[in-house]
Parts: C-alpha cells; sequence; structure tokens
C-alpha cells in the first residue's frame, strides 16, 4: 500500500511542479508578453533565444535545470532516504517516476491550457539526476548531431532516440536492477519528446526549419 501511495503522490506532485514552465514566466516577467505568440509558438529555451535574446534565454535554462533536478532529488530523499522504500531492488525507479512526471508537467502544463514547450532541456536535466551516465551519452549525441547539421530539434529527436538503447546497454553493463523497466520510462520519454517535434520533423523533410542562431530581436 504505502508502495503504491509513494508513487501516486510521486506521479502527481511531479506532474504538478513541471507544468511551471520557466520560459512562459521568465517572458512574462521580463517582456510582458507570450513567448507562444512568436517565433516557433514553444514555449521553449530555443524559441525564447531566437525571440528574446541571451538574457531571458540563460534564466529560462537555470530555472528549467533546477525544476527537474529538484524533483528527482526530492523524490529520492522522501521516499528513498526517509520512508525507506524501494521499488524492484532498483534505486532508479522513483527518479523515473519523478523525472517523466516533471516533463509530461512541462510539455502539458496543467496551469497553462496543457500548452507547454517540448520538454527537451528539462528532459536533460531531469534524466542527469536520474542516471548521468546515459544523459551525458545522450548529450553527446545531441551535441554531434547540431555541430553538424546546426537543427537543434534534430539533435533532440536523434539522441531521444537512442535514449532507450542508450540506458538499456548502459545499465546493463553496470548491472543494474530494473534495466528494463527503466528502459520502458526512456521510451516513454523519447516517444513523448518526439510527438512533441511533429511539426519540426515536417519542417525539416520540407527543408523549412529554422537553423540554430545566436541572432536576437533585442
Amino acid at each position: 500500500m504505502i508502495e503504491f501511495l509513494c508513487i501516486a503522490v510521486t506521479a502527481i506532485a511531479s506532474y504538478l511542479f513541471g507544468s511551471f514552465n520557466s520560459a512562459l514566466i521568465v517572458c512574462r516577467l521580463l517582456k510582458h508578453d507570450d513567448i507562444r505568440n512568436y517565433g516557433s509558438k514553444s514555449a521553449g529555451l530555443t524559441n525564447v533565444l531566437r525571440v528574446y535574446g541571451k538574457v531571458p534565454a540563460l534564466i529560462t535554462l537555470l530555472c528549467d535545470l533546477f525544476k527537474g533536478v529538484i524533483a528527482v532529488v526530492l523524490a529520492r530523499f522522501i521516499v528513498t532516504d526517509i520512508l525507506s522504500v524501494q521499488f524492484f531492488g532498483d534505486s532508479l525507479f522513483i527518479g523515473y517516476v519523478a523525472g517523466v512526471c516533471v516533463v509530461l508537467g512541462h510539455v502539458f502544463p496543467l496551469y497553462y491550457g496543457f500548452k507547454g514547450g517540448k520538454g527537451v532541456l528539462t528532459a536533460c536535466t531531469t534524466m542527469l539526476a536520474v542516471d548521468p551516465v546515459t544523459t551525458l551519452l545522450c548529450l553527446a549525441v545531441f551535441i554531434i548531431i547540431v555541430s553538424i547539421t546546426k537543427y537543434v530539434s534534430l539533435g533532440s529527436i536523434v539522441s531521444m532516440t537512442f535514449c532507450p538503447f542508450l540506458t538499456g546497454i548502459t545499465q546493463l553493463l553496470r548491472g543494474y536492477d530494473g534495466v528494463w523497466i527503466n528502459v520502458l520510462f526512456a521510451v516513454l520519454l523519447a516517444v513523448l519528446i518526439i510527438y512533441k517535434h511533429k511539426a519540426n520533423i515536417i519542417r525539416l523533410k520540407n527543408h523549412e526549419e529554422n537553423k540554430l542562431s545566436f541572432k536576437s530581436k533585442g
């Protein structure tokens, strides 16, 4: 019973916490406008950088960095350390529950009509707190793809496609229990992120996708 309660509370609390969208809040406070009205219409870091420049983008970055990490650390501290509850002999499980639900909240925020960002940054920082080895490998894939193509969306899609495979391989090599459950979480996360990039996929096919640029409108 306590195990089910821990999962349910972690999932709900993480989703609600994830629903606070940093890009929307930062742009509303600094620019008094909705970032979803401009650029790619996404409430995410890349669009903030393109539309409003480096300072709002940096603040958004820092907020999203802390959001994902805080959710995972709190879930582990309360469920694993204080309540001494563990699932399937897997120390990563509750972190994945918190992480996936934070990203779900970021992508489909309750407070903003379920219209949020694409979740790449939040997924990256959250999974870095859950499984740093796998996340750093995915980040390397992202950097290589973006460096070659200058397409942030393509880097995100390719790195998330690799994520479940890298999760399974690296965790098997490190001897983790519950590897296939963690791979399932990685699959769910990858499907969510790639689904949010469906418009980008169409633009990439039509050669209409925006390339990464550090130019600002001011």
